[in-house]
């Protein structure tokens, strides 16, 4: 039986027709709505709600794709397996990495800004301008993920989740795509530069009327393809931004080149005039270089944190009741075996199960040679079994292991602006409307004074061209990514790149000692042997002890004797803050503290502030050791340039006024501070900055974290615990102290690169609109000039590499 279409009724949105019992009905403003799926209601309230429900008007009676055909293929952003995945639970709300495609200027970052932030249920969103990153939080009780991405494909771009190997695919597409548009840019500029060449010898030498319009016609058919096929790009952006009630770069070179384009089209068909279609091929194609090599060069710097993320394995060798199997990392639970052969990379953090093997963790700590890992040992996520077969047990999942936590805080580093970028945004935001109000304001203004149409045309064409706000735009963002991958391959993990800016202005630096300034475990410094004995005795007592002392005697004890075995000891007891005893046959022996012998009844008396063991067999003292926390590598070297830099040093510990002393002298300190408790820490942080210093905190434990909490840039070393990262701005991820002094360099470095690229784009715009508005600037030099800008602000950002390995 066929419908008669009296029975159908046209959905609200997209026209489409549906029998009236299937539709959606709703009354809205006395009006009575039909729609065929929830995916065409919300549509036609999200148009509604931005007010851009003129488009209906618009649409008229043509009929569109219904939206549940769309809204399937966004559906799978709110499935489970697809949250587990890309999207990260930041205390009930949901966090994701999106790359926004589309995006070519600065003021389209600050577009989808806006929009997103206007969003109800958004919560937070950020664009990183380099390499096209968004970080957004967002209420997932308010707002769904598909609707977000919806949201961004309304104003004309498109968003997709990142992933580093999809995001490989996408730039080379991307890349291919350049490619092509300019090879035909290219073509079209060559070969009508032929013809430019004869157009101005036939004005020198004479052309007849004919000839000349044949050479307009020949320009015409090679403008075309370059403004049409190589400009697109820019005449999309210049839509949605028109679309959007905004003025970009895109418009500044849509209204350009095509202003241009039409004045040579009637200029070719009514005979009079000159025609400038040479013009509008080259500033495309000049344009369109600078674009590509822009584009090269981002790459190239945003590869050198991608590869971080990519070099993580996803599938590992699980080993389960004796049974091999490969399986997808983020499968694997804590306390799940994990084999890995020689020459893998291991995916999780563990401890050692089964087997030894030499592991290369420079990847990690930066440490070239392989470090040899037994049972027990611990295994870092990101290193490369060298040797042998080693069978491990996870400690932590996938998404929280070591390599993987750098990857997510390089990437959130890139997501948080420093203030002066937020400030270029602003600027970069209002400077395209700003350009153009220029522009006309010179055509009209070379009119009035009596200029022709074609020269007062031609003067704002090259006002509109010159302008770059792209310059403007990329001063800051391509300089912190270049200073924050520095940074990685240096041990040094920004959790913000606005802390580069915050750092660059540190004024004082207070230090931690134990595990900060100092290893963070004793040595021995000095044995004195009172008679002879068996040390094996001793060998066997400390190698029954965790603690560092024992520890650290037992290893003296191993690079001093080379033929040491271990006796089966009786008694064994671990006597509380005070040392170790046990028997041997008939031999009671005892080793601690001076305390602990004169406590056991034994005669012996030292003067000495160092931490002391000494051993007893038998009820007399046969030896003794004395112990020091001894500075890092490099401590000394590291404290005089921070000296040199201008920057206040302060040593602040819990230890005692001797030992604090002690370690001061060394480092040539003079501020000192000993015997504080973690609050007493942290007010001194809080005093500092009541006298307006900007202070740096660095620090390693629970003891530092309160005071890391109240710092401007709060450090924590690679050793330390994960409340003292939590309060942290930077991680130190190798532990070496040297890498203070190259973290307060590089950020004065990129810093400082930062402004001279503001001042940079801010002299150029200044400068070559000032001598476009006087009418010295042809439309082809400014589109030459516009492009070099951009390109100079780029090239300047590497310099941060040079100046940072030359010091």
């Amino acid at each position: 039986m066929q419908l008669s279409s009296k029975n159908l009724v046209a959905c609200s949105h997209c026209n489409l027709e549906f029998p009236q019992n299937v539709m959606i009905k709703e009354t809205l403003d006395a009006k009575e709505l039909h729609f065929c799926c929830n995916g065409c209601q919300g549509v036609y309230h999200l148009l509604k709600d931005d007010e851009l429900d003129s488009f209906y008007d618009k649409l008229g009676s043509n009929k569109l794709h219904a939206v549940n055909e769309v809204s399937d293929n966004l559906a799978k952003y709110d499935l489970e397996g697809f949250s587990k995945k890309y999207i990260t639970d930041k205390d009930g709300l949901n966090e994701i990495s999106l790359i926004m495609q589309g995006i070519h200027c600065s003021a389209c970052v600050w577009l989808n800004e806006k929009v997103l932030h206007k969003t109800d249920g958004i919560i937070d969103a950020s664009i990183n301008y380099t390499n096209l990153k968004a970080k957004i939080l967002w209420d997932p009780e308010v707002i769904k993920l598909s609707e977000i991405i919806l949201k961004i494909e309304s104003i004309g771009y498109s968003a997709y989740p990142y992933d580093a190997k999809v995001q490989e695919d996408k730039a080379n597409e991307a890349k291919r795509e350049y490619y092509s548009r300019l090879i035909v840019g290219v073509f079209c500029t060559m070969n009508i530069m032929w013809i430019a060449i004869a157009q101005y010898a036939g004005y020198f030498s004479g052309i007849s009327a004919s000839s000349k319009h044949i050479l307009n016609v020949a320009e015409f058919v090679l403008a075309t393809p370059a403004l049409f096929y190589t400009g697109w790009p820019y005449f999309k952006g210049a839509y949605y931004a028109f679309k959007n009630k905004i003025a970009n770069m895109d418009t500044l070179i849509v209204i350009g080149t095509l202003s241009t384009y039409i004045y040579s089209i009637y200029a070719t068909l009514s005979h009079t005039g000159e025609v400038y279609f040479d013009s509008v091929t080259m500033i495309i194609t000049f344009i369109f270089i600078g674009k590509y090599l822009e584009v090269l060069s981002k790459k190239n710097a945003v590869d050198m944190l991608d590869n971080i993320s990519s070099s993580i394995p996803e599938q590992v060798t699980l080993v389960k009741d004796g049974i091999k199997s490969t399986v997808d990392a983020t499968q694997i639970n804590i306390g799940d075996l994990i084999e890995v052969k020689a020459g893998e990379k291991t995916a999780i953090d563990g401890v050692v199960f089964k087997g030894t093997g030499s592991f290369n963790e420079s990847s990690v700590s930066g440490e070239s040679t392989g470090v040899y890992k037994k049972e027990g040992d611990c295994i870092v996520s990101g290193t490369i079994n060298l040797d042998g077969v080693v069978i491990y047990k996870a400690t932590k999942s996938a998404s929280n292991s070591t390599l993987q936590s750098i990857a997510t805080l390089l990437e959130e580093s890139l997501t948080k602006k420093p203030n002066i970028e937020k400030l270029a945004d602003e600027i970069s935001g209002y400077f395209s409307l700003i350009v153009l109000i220029i522009s006309i304001s010179t055509f009209l203004g070379w009119l009035f004074v009596g200029a022709s149409f074609e020269q007062a045309l031609i003067i704002a064409i090259s006002v509109t061209v010159i302008a770059c706000p792209c310059a403007l735009g990329l001063a800051t963002p391509v300089a912190t990514l270049v200073g924050v991958g520095v940074g990685a391959k240096k041990g040094i993990l920004f959790k913000s790149a606005s802390n580069l800016e915050t750092m660059a202005k540190a004024t004082t630096v207070v230090l931690d000692k134990t595990g900060t300034i100092t290893n963070g475990k004793p040595d021995v410094i000095n044995f004195v042997m009172h008679q002879e004995f068996d040390k094996n005795l001793l060998y066997s007592m400390v190698k029954s002890s965790n603690h560092p002392i024992s520890k650290a005697i037992k290893s003296y004890l191993q690079k001093e004797e080379t033929s040491l075995q271990e006796y089966a000891l009786n008694d064994i007891k671990n006597l509380q803050s005070r040392g170790l005893s046990a028997t041997y046959g008939s031999h009671i022996l005892f080793g601690g503290n001076v305390e602990l012998i004169k406590e056991m009844g034994v005669e012996f008396e030292l003067e000495s502030k160092s931490s002391i063991f000494v051993f007893a067999v038998d009820g007399s003292v046969v030896c003794y050791f004395e112990l020091e926390d001894r500075l890092k590598d490099g401590a000394v070297d590291t404290i005089k340039n921070i000296k040199r830099l201008g920057l206040d040093i302060i040593l602040c510990s819990g230890d005692n006024e001797y030992v604090v002393g002690r370690v001061a002298k060394e480092l040539g300190l003079d501020k000192t501070y000993s015997n504080m408790f973690p609050t007493d820490k942290a007010d001194v942080i809080l005093e500092l900055k009541k006298d307006k210093k900007i202070v740096i905190m660095v620090g390693d434990g629970i003891n530092d974290a309160l005071a890391l909490s109240q710092s401007d840039i709060a450090i924590a070393m690679g050793n330390t615990t994960d409340l003292a990262v939590k309060a942290s701005d930077i991680v130190f991820i190798n532990n070496k102290i040297t890498t203070l002094y190259d973290a307060i360099k590089l950020s004065r470095g990129v810093f400082h690169i930062i402004k001279e690229n503001f001042s940079l784009s801010l002299v150029y715009n200044v400068l070559t609109i000032t001598f476009a508005v006087a009418g010295y600037v042809i439309p082809l030099v400014a589109a030459i000039s516009m492009s070099f800008s951009s390109l100079v602000v780029v090239g300047n950002s590497m310099r941060i590499k040079r100046i940072f390995k030359n010091g």
